[in-house]
């Protein structure tokens, strides 16, 4: 009986969720002043991991979880911790500007995320480089895909021979689920401007114009991603397009075939950053996990996962939190 009324309770979640959309600008604007004390995503927070010469600094910069800018408020009512865009770019920008850093270790441990995010990470990483500082890249567990493109820029990339990375490449994907809707009787009827307006709707098949037309996107897509790690590796394009075919790579395989650098964890990396910048440098780290969510939000989810058991709320939650228009991403999944 329970579980009856925790997935009951679940779906009245997602027809609520479905107007939470309109609700998001009003709470962003008349009550965001209220949680400024609990949260404020968009100042970048550090802490320094080693004391040393604050003259010549490195930056340490997390990249942890999926690699996508939630909005202000976090990522709904019930995000919890990881990755903060805003936070994250913002960082970027004072390590560019402050002449007392002179190199950045990017610490990745992400399956990627979106293409804008990405892009935008690398756009700022370029800023670092043209400052005169020195760029290297840890990765983790897993570095694929955005988690490789935010990579690539670094002058050195260090990885064990147990990351996951590569899965270059670009993925969009839309439900359909206008079968299962006519087996419940449920038929759409859609007012639009132009032909092409509900394309990718999950109440329809897509037409063959537009799926070659959203083909053509992820391809235009693809060839950005081709050209950053072509640029940043040194590679022909030629050589990027043999390993860019979505496949992940382990860290091994990675060094062999030019996408790694040398084998190591974290420390390994640090410490040679150290040596290749000379001194004694201050540590400094930036975006580590922080709490940006709804102040309650997590204390709902921990009720409704001690109901459920987890798995349908997360389900929900991920039908509620995502529940806009397909997005391309830079995403091993």
């Amino acid at each position: 009986m329970k579980r009856i009324i925790a997935l009951v309770s679940a779906i009245a979640l997602v027809i609520l969720g479905l107007g939470t959309s309109f609700m998001t600008s009003l709470w962003a604007s008349d009550w965001q002043d209220m949680f400024d004390d609990f949260s404020d995503s968009g100042a970048p927070i550090s802490q320094v991991l080693e004391e040393g010469d604050a003259g010549s600094k490195i930056a340490v910069v997390n990249f942890d979880g999926v690699i996508q800018d939630t909005g202000s408020m976090g990522g709904g009512m019930f995000a919890t911790e990881g990755y903060d865009h805003p936070m994250t770019i913002q960082a970027l920008k004072d390590i560019a500007a402050d002449d007392t850093y002179s190199a950045v270790l990017l610490n990745v441990n992400s399956p990627g995320g979106g293409v804008f995010e990405s892009a935008e990470i690398h756009k700022y990483l370029m800023e670092i480089k043209e400052s005169g500082k020195t760029i290297y890249s840890s990765m983790g567990n897993m570095a694929a895909s955005g988690g490789y493109y935010v990579s690539a820029p670094a002058d050195q990339i260090f990885a064990t021979d147990e990351t996951i990375t590569g899965s270059i490449g670009v993925i969009m994907q839309s439900m359909n689920y206008s079968e299962l809707a006519e087996n419940f009787g449920i038929s759409f009827d859609v007012y639009k401007s132009g032909k092409m307006k509900d394309m990718m709707s999950a109440s329809r098949e897509a037409t063959e114009e537009e799926q070659d037309y959203l083909q053509s996107i992820v391809d235009t897509m693809f060839q950005d991603f081709v050209d950053v790690v072509a640029e940043g590796r040194g590679m022909s394009e030629e050589k990027v397009r043999e390993l860019a075919d979505g496949r992940i790579y382990l860290g091994g395989e990675a060094i062999e075939n030019g996408l790694v650098d040398q084998e190591g964890y974290f420390d390994d990396a640090l410490a040679a950053l150290k040596e290749e910048i000379g001194g004694t440098p201050q540590v400094v780290e930036f975006g580590g996990a922080q709490m940006t969510s709804f102040p309650f939000g997590v204390k709902v989810q921990n009720a409704l996962e001690s109901i459920t058991g987890g798995g349908e709320v997360k389900m929900v939650q991920e039908l509620i939190n995502n529940r806009q228009g397909a997005e391309p991403m830079y995403l091993y999944e």
